[in-house]
C-alpha cells in the first residue's frame, strides 16, 4: 500500500474539517475516497469523494482502507465495531465512546494487531504539552504532590447547543463539557499524572444553558502516592482560562492562562528541605525557566499524518485508541459521583454507570418525548 484510502463517517463540523484537510493534500500518504452521513445534506459540504448515506454501503464499496469516525458520540462505538470487524483501520474522534462499558466493547473488537486503531487526542501534539510530558518522564518534577487544572475556556452559547438536536442531551450526547470539550484535558491529565485512585465531583446540569447535561464541573482527585488534585471546567464562563499547575517534590510546572509554560526547579527537594532546614519558614529561590506561548495549529493534521504513517510504515501511534478509555473513565466517574453524591473509586464499575446513564435517558424521554426538538426551538428563540 502506497497511500491510505480514507473514508469519513459523519460530515458535521469535525468531519468536514478533516475532509477539507485531506482534500487539500495536507496529510502525506492519505487520500479521501469516500464520505458518509445519514443526514444527506451534509454530504454536499465537500466535492470529489464518493458519497454514501449508510456506513455499511461505504464499507462494502471497497473504496477505503481506513475510516475517521466523527459522528455524534454514541455512533463511535457502533461504527467503530463495524469498521474493525470489516478489517479497516480506524481513527475515532474523542471521546472513543460515551461510557466505559461501550468503550470496552469497542476495544474488544480490535483483535487484529495489524489493524491500526487510534484516537484523535490532538493536544498531545501541542509543543507545550509535549514539553511537560518530557519533563515528567525525565524526572524533573519528582514525586507528584498536587495537580490543579482550571479549564473554563470552553464558552458555548445557547445557539451552539441548538445547532444539533443531539447536543446537550443524555440520549444524544451522553454528557456535556466532560464528554465533548474536556476529553482533551482529561486525556492529558492521565497522560501526565496517571489514573486517580478516587475522586469526588460536583456537576451542575444545565446551569448556564437549556440543556440536560453538565455544563459546570468541580472535582477533587486523590492519587495512590498521596497526591491530590482539582479539576474545574465549564461552558458557561466568559472570559475563561486554561491554567494548569503540576506541583512536585523537585519542581513546579505551570501553564498560564496566556499559554506560557513556567518551570520552577527547587534547589533542594521540598521533602528534604522540610526535614533538614533549621529555619521555620525558608524561602529558597527556585531556578525559573520560562517558555513563551508556542505557535498553535496543525495538531489534527499531525494525528492524521501519524495515523497514515502507522498504517504505511508501522510508526508508533501518538494516541492509541486503548488509551482513550482512561479519560472516558475519569469523565464517567465525575458524572457518576455527582449523581450519587458519593466518592468513586477506580476502576469505575462501568456496568453500574451504564445503568445510571440509561435511567437518565429513560427519565428524560418520559418527561418530554420530544425534548431535543423542543429544546432546540426554545434555544433558537432566545
Amino acid at each position: 500500500m502506497k497511500v491510505v484510502r480514507m473514508g469519513i463517517v459523519g460530515m458535521g463540523v469535525m468531519g468536514t474539517e478533516h475532509a477539507q484537510t485531506i482534500l487539500a493534500g495536507a496529510v502525506k500518504g492519505m487520500e479521501l475516497t469516500a464520505v458518509c452521513d445519514t443526514y444527506t445534506p451534509n454530504l454536499s459540504r465537500v466535492e470529489g469523494p464518493r458519497k454514501f448515506d449508510t456506513v455499511s454501503a461505504m464499507i462494502r464499496s471497497g473504496l477505503i482502507d481506513a475510516v475517521v469516525i466523527a459522528t455524534p458520540h454514541y455512533g463511535h462505538t457502533v461504527v467503530g465495531i463495524e469498521a474493525l470487524k470489516a478489517g479497516l483501520h480506524v481513527l475515532v474522534e474523542k471521546p472513543i465512546s460515551v461510557h466505559k462499558a461501550d468503550a470496552e466493547r469497542l476495544l474488544a473488537a480490535h483483535r487484529n494487531p495489524r489493524q491500526v486503531f487510534a484516537a484523535m487526542f490532538n493536544l498531545r501534539t501541542a509543543p507545550r504539552y509535549r514539553r511537560i510530558h518530557q519533563f515528567i518522564e525525565e524526572g524533573a518534577l519528582g514525586k507528584l504532590v498536587r495537580v490543579t487544572w482550571m479549564a473554563t475556556q470552553w464558552f458555548r452559547t445557547n445557539h451552539y447547543y441548538a445547532s444539533g438536536g443531539w447536543r446537550g442531551t443524555w440520549k444524544g450526547e451522553g454528557g456535556g463539557v466532560l464528554l465533548n470539550q474536556c476529553p482533551h484535558q482529561l486525556d492529558l491529565l492521565q497522560w501526565f499524572c496517571g489514573m486517580p485512585q478516587r475522586l469526588m465531583a460536583f456537576c451542575k446540569m444545565g446551569a448556564h444553558h437549556p440543556i440536560e447535561v453538565e455544563d459546570e464541573v468541580t472535582a477533587y482527585l486523590e492519587y495512590s502516592n498521596g497526591a491530590t488534585g482539582t479539576f474545574v471546567a465549564t461552558t458557561g464562563e466568559w472570559p475563561g482560562t486554561d491554567r494548569l499547575i503540576l506541583a512536585g517534590d523537585k519542581a513546579q510546572i505551570e501553564v498560564t492562562g496566556d499559554g506560557r509554560t513556567i518551570l520552577r526547579r527547587n534547589p533542594t527537594p521540598t521533602s528534604e528541605l522540610c526535614r533538614t532546614s533549621r529555619e521555620a519558614m525558608p524561602k529558597p529561590e527556585p531556578k525559573v525557566t520560562e517558555y513563551s506561548r508556542d505557535r498553535e495549529g496543525g495538531e489534527h493534521i499531525i494525528i492524521l499524518a501519524n495515523f497514515a504513517q502507522a498504517i504505511l510504515e508501522g510508526a508508533p501511534l501518538i494516541a492509541p485508541a486503548r488509551q482513550g478509555l482512561n479519560s472516558l473513565e475519569i469523565a464517567n466517574a465525575m458524572i457518576y459521583s455527582s449523581l450519587t453524591g458519593k466518592p468513586v473509586d477506580f476502576p469505575l464499575n462501568g456496568k453500574a454507570y451504564a445503568r445510571k446513564l440509561n435511567q437518565l435517558i429513560r427519565g428524560s424521554v418520559r418527561r418530554n418525548p420530544k425534548s431535543p426538538e423542543k429544546r432546540v426551538r426554545r434555544a433558537r428563540a432566545k
